[in-house]
């Protein structure tokens, strides 16, 4: 039985495929933004083909399918969510206009308003009002309600969040609202702030909600007619999707909780990077994950990726639990300009359609893969194993367009490209790095996607990192980490309470609470079930909290609280350097995570060889110079073999460029263990 990983990026579906033995086989199709499901669906015929057999023949003999999906994302940053009303507490619709009252960029007067996903016309106001405590101070109002769900039907509006002041405490008038819209509009998505985001602040509360109603039914329609169109290809197994989190979903729980998938399938590779800390041996790990759009790059210690309360995408706000991922406008497909003299690449890319001027799709403008095709860096006729060749003649024609503009020779405007989206990259991970007190030399550069591969070294060299681990599955990790993705449900409920008044009992109940209620949604799993738990804490006089990890609390003793206390008082000082015992602890929120455990993946072992790599040829490479640079087939590489560059490493998916004094050692999985040589300070970013 297979279980197969897919994930959709912006130029490239990737694919996964994992037998009981751990043997891994890949593929790779175009995407298709007008309807993901095609480019799905031709990378599992694609697959098949890989494993000697039918589409068909291949789901029948498959138990999983766990999908990464940019479609939530997508129509969050191209505004092509559904339409929305908000229903919420008379006297509080202009919550999400008046957000927090900053702007993003503060200090620019002339700054335009930022457009709420839901327009004026279509927020409605409720009588009713929930206090705090979780009593009504006013009864949901009957007349008002249903004057409001009439407005709502007649604006058109094709999903409606609802979300009352204090609903986290007691969610029955949200309850009873949603029934009366279920009366009136059957057929449209309801987003319920009780359901979505049941905890305190309500400017996240409404934003969280309203972003759950606007990409829910593009989602539901998306995973509606895939699956649709899997069962009529033959498969019969259950779709698992990517949230957020790093965790996986049903179909009808990530229908339910759409916002829990707007960073689905960058989530992915974090699930790779987490099993590719086993493999390696190191939980110290920066990733860096470059496709065809974007460059995603996250930090891992001690095996473990943080997660983030809060996470903004486009315009929106998504305060569910995501992993900490920092993404940049960064890929193969990034676009080449001069302005003003400077040499700028991206963030706009040329996508999969028309793609860079060398896939012969009608683009024009020079991108990264350009310049790295005009570089001798990409193999022309094997690109995309020789599914998609390269048109040099088109690729120098582009590049030679921002050569002119700039006065230089075709060939030194494709280096500068390339050294300017390699500055960009590795200022991204000192982002993720330096800026938060971490020192990245310590760490080792895990380097995936079909793009990073010809960039990772000299990345790594610009920030002093030696060591660079690239899978053999890199162009596709993203996917194959999904396989080994658990599934995960995170539950939170607001307590709000000074720690010293806090009952154990009270705390108990509610953790264990949020537990049953994650094991219900488990209901019908037979792997083995973990419990984490958190609470999100602060002193008395702040306004921002911290979670703290409580795992190996006992929630039964007596001393719970005090334990609990304790450790926040360590977190707060291991995060800002300070802390103050003497202070009240207030307890916030509490945080309880369900993870079904599904099996572990393992990795096929690869066979000895002796030692030494068999050249696959020689290309003319540009390297400060055109020099002559031998090329190494990743399909043939051999446990122990080892080999210095300057080189190339191909596979028919991705490619990987040592420079002189680098040195790459191939490991019992087939991965490739480069140590780099001393940076040069000529190469060093500014």
């Amino acid at each position: 039985m297979y279980r197969i990983g897919i994930d959709i990026g912006g130029t490239f579906t990737d694919l996964a495929a994992v037998d009981g033995d751990g043997k891994v086989v890949i593929a790779k199709s175009s995407s298709t933004p007008r309807d993901p499901s095609d480019g799905l669906l031709e990378g599992l015929t694609k697959l098949a083909a890989a494993l000697g057999t039918t589409r068909e023949q291949m789901l029948r003999e498959t138990e999983r399918i766990v999908h990464g999906t940019t479609v939530a994302t997508n129509a969050l940053l191209e505004g092509k969510g559904a339409k929305v009303a908000l229903l919420t507490t008379e006297g509080h619709r202009d919550v999400i206009e008046m957000r927090e009252g900053m702007k993003e960029d503060r200090y620019n007067v002339r700054m335009a308003p930022q457009q709420p996903l839901v327009p004026r016309a279509r927020r409605f106001g409720v009588r009713e009002r929930m206090r705090a405590d979780g009593t009504a101070a006013i009864p949901l109002a009957a007349q008002s309600l249903a004057a409001a769900v009439e407005a709502a039907a007649a604006s058109g509006a094709e999903a409606i969040a609802v979300c009352y002041l204090h609903s986290y405490r007691n969610p029955e008038h949200e309850q009873e609202t949603a029934a009366a819209l279920r009366g009136r509009l059957p057929d449209t998505y309801i987003s319920l702030s009780s359901e979505v985001l049941p905890q305190i602040k309500e400017y996240e509360r409404v934003w969280t909600t309203v972003v759950n109603a606007y990409v829910g039914p593009v989602l539901a329609d998306y995973l509606s007619r895939l699956s649709g169109r899997l069962a009529d290809a033959g498969y019969a197994g259950e779709v698992m999707i990517m949230h957020s989190h790093g965790g996986v979903a049903t179909i009808p729980e990530s229908t339910r909780l759409a916002a829990g998938a707007v960073l689905s399938g960058p989530a992915g590779g974090i699930a790779a990077a987490r099993q590719a800390a086993k493999l390696v041996g190191t939980g110290e790990l920066i990733t860096f994950d470059m496709g065809g759009t974007s460059t995603d790059i996250a930090l891992l210690q001690d095996g473990e990726a943080p997660l983030s309360a809060e996470k903004q995408v486009g315009l929106a706000k998504v305060s569910l639990p995501t992993l900490d991922i920092h993404t940049l406008g960064a890929g193969g497909g990034s676009i080449a300009r001069v302005d003003s003299g400077i040499l700028h690449v991206g963030p706009e890319s040329a996508g999969a359609l028309p793609g860079p001027a060398c896939y012969g799709r009608g683009g024009t403008e020079a991108t990264v893969t350009d310049a790295n095709a005009v570089l001798g860096l990409l193999d022309p006729a094997g690109f995309a194993g020789g599914d998609l060749p390269l048109d040099p003649a088109a690729a120098e024609a582009a590049v030679a367009e921002v050569a002119c503009t700039m006065g230089v020779a075709t060939v030194e405007a494709a280096a500068g490209i390339s050294k300017v989206v390699n500055t960009t990259m590795a200022e991204g991970i000192r982002i993720m790095s330096v800026r938060r007190g971490v020192d990245p030399r310590g760490f080792t550069l895990v380097s995936f996607g079909g793009a990073a591969g010809v960039h990772v070294t000299e990345v790594a060299r610009l920030l002093d990192i030696k060591r660079v681990i690239v899978p053999n599955v890199a162009s596709v990790l993203s996917a194959w980490g999904m396989l080994a993705t658990d599934l995960r449900f995170e539950m939170v409920r607001s307590h709000i309470g000074d720690a010293a008044s806090t009952s154990v009992d009270a705390m108990r109940k509610v953790l264990l609470d949020m537990e049953s209620e994650g094991r219900a949604r488990l209901d019908g799993f037979d792997g083995r079930i973990e419990v984490q738990r958190a609470l999100d804490m602060r002193y008395g006089e702040q306004i921002y909290e911290i979670t703290v990890p409580v795992n190996d609390v006992d929630v039964d003793a007596d001393d719970f609280i005090d334990e609990v206390v304790a450790r926040f008082h360590k977190r707060h000082q291991q995060l800002y350097a300070y802390n103050a015992p003497g202070q009240e602890v207030v307890i916030v929120n509490a945080r309880t995570t369900i993870v079904g455990k599904l099996p572990e993946l393992r990795a096929e072992p690869l066979s000895t060889g002796n030692g030494r790599s068999a050249k696959a040829g020689v290309r003319q490479v540009y390297l400060d110079g055109w020099t002559d640079v031998p090329v190494h087939r990743m399909e043939t590489v051999t446990q122990g073999e080892c080999i210095t560059g300057p080189a190339l490493y191909e596979s028919a998916t991705t490619t990987v460029l040592l420079r002189a004094g680098d040195s790459a050692v191939v490991d019992e999985h087939g991965w490739l263990d480069i140590r780099l040589s001393q940076p040069s300070a000529t190469r060093r970013s500014p």
